[in-house]
Formats: C-alpha cells, sequence, structure tokens
C-alpha cells in the first residue's frame, strides 16, 4: 500500500493539520516549484489540535465541493471568471493513491492574508459584537441576535501567522502595510464578490452562507489568484436556510453542515488540557454525513 508521503512522481514537502503538499520528485531541494500537488486527507481538526480518528471520506468531500467552486468561479454561474491555481486536465497524472482527493496546482506567491468574509453575526463575532456592538473593531446596528443577517457583508483579514502560531485579526489598513494599498484593495473587492456571487448560488439551493474565507497569490504575471480550498465545509459556515428561517433558538437557526458537530462533541467532553479524547463514531458519522449532504444539495438540484 502506498504511503501518503510516498507518491510516485511527487516529492513530499509539507503537511498541515488536515493538507498535504507535494512537488515533482526531480524538483531540487530548495527550489520553488511552479506546480505542487495539494493532498486532502481524512484529518479532522479543532480547537487547533487533530483529532482521531478522522472523518472517512472527508479529503475527498472537501476537494470535490472546491472543484465544483472553482468551476462557479471561473464563469459558469455567469459571473467574470476568477483565475484560480488549477492546473488543466490532462497535463499530469495524479497517483491512484490520491486519486478524488488531490488537485494538481500552480505555484503561487501566497499573500499572508487570509481574507475572511462575514454575511451573518455569529462565532468569535458575536461574542466580540455583545460585549463592544462591533466584529473585528467594524462597528454594527443595535439590536442584532445571534445568527442574524449583516445589513451588508463585512470584510474581516486576518493576517496568517507562521507555521505553529495563530493567525490574528487585523484591520484593512494594517493589511495595507502588509501587500500594499492595490493588493490590499484588490483582496478586499475579490473577496466580497465571491462571497456575494456564492451567498447568491447557495440561497437558490436553500443554503445560507453565514462565512468564509479566502487564500489569494499571484502568479508569475503578478494576477491575483485564488487558491487553496474554497467554500467548502471546512473554510465556511452554511447553514439550512429552512432552518434558519423557522428556528427559535440559536441552535435550531444555526444548523451547520460543517465539523461544528466535532466543536460541541469536544467542548462538552474535554477541558483543552493534554491529549484530546477519541471521537465516538457516532460523531464521526453523523459529521460525514452533514458534509455529503451539503454537497448533495449545491450540485444535485
Amino acid at each position: 500500500m502506498t504511503n501518503e508521503t510516498d507518491l510516485p512522481g511527487w516529492k513530499h514537502i509539507y503537511s498541515g493539520k488536515v493538507r498535504d503538499l507535494y512537488v515533482p520528485a526531480e524538483m531540487p531541494d530548495g527550489e520553488v516549484s511552479n506546480r505542487m500537488l495539494v493532498v486532502a486527507s481524512d484529518r479532522v481538526s479543532a480547537f487547533d489540535h487533530v483529532l482521531s480518528p478522522g472523518i472517512a471520506g472527508k479529503g475527498e468531500l472537501l476537494t470535490t465541493l472546491s472543484m465544483w467552486w472553482f468551476a462557479q468561479l471561473a464563469g459558469l454561474d455567469g459571473g467574470r471568471s476568477i483565475p484560480n491555481h488549477l492546473v488543466a486536465d490532462g497535463e499530469t497524472e495524479i497517483p491512484h493513491a490520491v486519486s478524488g482527493r488531490s488537485m494538481h496546482v500552480r505555484g503561487l506567491q501566497m499573500y499572508p492574508v487570509e481574507c475572511v468574509v462575514r454575511g451573518y453575526l455569529t462565532g468569535s463575532g458575536w461574542a466580540e459584537y455583545q460585549a463592544s456592538g462591533t466584529v473585528c473593531g467594524i462597528a454594527l446596528p443595535d439590536g442584532l441576535n445571534d445568527g442574524d443577517r449583516l445589513p451588508e457583508p463585512i470584510y474581516t483579514p486576518a493576517y496568517k501567522a507562521p507555521m505553529g502560531e495563530h493567525d490574528e485579526n487585523i484591520s484593512y489598513e494594517q493589511t495595507v502595510e502588509l501587500v500594499g494599498a492595490d493588493v490590499a484593495a484588490a483582496l478586499r473587492d475579490t473577496s466580497l464578490e465571491i462571497y456575494e456571487r456564492a451567498a447568491a448560488l447557495a440561497e437558490a439551493h436553500g443554503l445560507i452562507l453565514a462565512d468564509t474565507k479566502f487564500e489569494f497569490g499571484a502568479d508569475a504575471e503578478g494576477v491575483l489568484t485564488l487558491a487553496d480550498e474554497v467554500l467548502t465545509s471546512d473554510s465556511s459556515r452554511y447553514w439550512d436556510a429552512a432552518a434558519w428561517a423557522s428556528g427559535t433558538t440559536p441552535k435550531e437557526r444555526m444548523a451547520s453542515f460543517d465539523k461544528q458537530i466535532v466543536r460541541d462533541w469536544l467542548a462538552a467532553n474535554w477541558n483543552k488540557e493534554g491529549t484530546p479524547p477519541e471521537l465516538p463514531t457516532e460523531v464521526v458519522e453523523r459529521t460525514s454525513a452533514r458534509y455529503r449532504e451539503l454537497i448533495e444539495m449545491l450540485t444535485e438540484r
């Protein structure tokens, strides 16, 4: 059986909490490759820990969803085509061991900014709003409740910290300091454009895209290019629109299609000290089912 880090024709260079990166095997150490293989594993993380067991099939599900969204954003939804990092099919053979859960992509000069867009008030934003009436320092109207739609989507970037450190929310002005005024504006405007297009498409399929995050880089010609995963259950909050409209409690309104099931179980069964406990089979199976249900709702109606 082929190991994850031993793929014919590819050399493993990095493993994150969820994804593994490879460059062509002939690439000399230390050189920057113009193409890579991004492999999504079945690993699941929460509270900065990789948990056990993983979610069977998760890597393939997330890759399927990313690829579907990349296609929509290439103009299939009627909007302008957003450049992305995918290499055209047929330009290389993906190893069988990771077929279905890997993407052959172009190497980019990545920007150190996580581009977060929020259309609804929840999570850490709700906690901040309760304390100060703001989300990431952006003032919001009084009287909003957990799960409410915002008057308009807001852009709340974060600085992508070096590996092993926590990302940090930053102001738009700080993104200008990091990447320059032109790039900062392009990151903000493109992120908001993608969110609004994706939210409209999701709404047409009975879903609410509450918030999401994007990553971008520059290609060899300096063109802003969408990278990494996009609009997956790991990078976005999706809610059932009917449940949101009819629910009477935050839990009912925000029935999510992501790993919130895992977070909730872990929060109730672990004090965040030492090694996290193993996930029960029932939690793993429910999480997998929600990932699959999201893809079916988006792509099969």
